[in-house]
């Protein structure tokens, strides 16, 4: 079992002691990853593909249930479990906010990075082609 609570202190303590966390990340010792929500199955439950290349269905706990919802798309850190590789648990969701945060810092994994933000601005669009004029 997953103890949220004390995730929850250690990720207050770190921010209290003034460093430059802005927002919360993976602990790999615990082996937590970054997911992406892909689909919503129903009963608390979400298919979340992983960083290691793994769709998992996850579960969200009844604390997470209760204080905000996780929808299609969402940045989440899964913990997967340690008997079956293929369910997690959701441990933390992401705000849009601080998903474009990471993905500006490169923090989240390319395979899974869907806020990708171009640095040089929007990218141009391709010439169209001109339809051919026989006359």
């Amino acid at each position: 079992m997953v103890n949220y609570r004390k995730a929850d202190e250690e990720f207050n303590a770190e921010a209290a002691a003034g460093g430059n966390l802005r927002v919360k990340m993976p602990d790999k010792k615990e082996g937590e990853l970054f997911g992406i929500a892909d689909q919503l199955v129903g009963g608390s439950r979400l298919n979340v593909m992983c960083e290691d290349g793994i769709s998992r269905l996850a579960r969200i706990p009844g604390k997470m249930k209760r204080r905000m919802w996780i929808r299609e798309g969402d940045l989440v850190i899964v913990k997967p479990w340690e008997f079956q590789n293929d369910k997690a648990d959701v441990v933390w969701r992401y705000t849009k906010t601080q998903a474009e945060y990471l993905s500006r810092r490169e923090m989240i994994p390319k395979q899974i990075d869907v806020f990708q933000t171009s640095s040089g601005g929007p990218a141009a669009p391709e010439p169209e082609e001109s339809p051919e004029q026989s006359e």
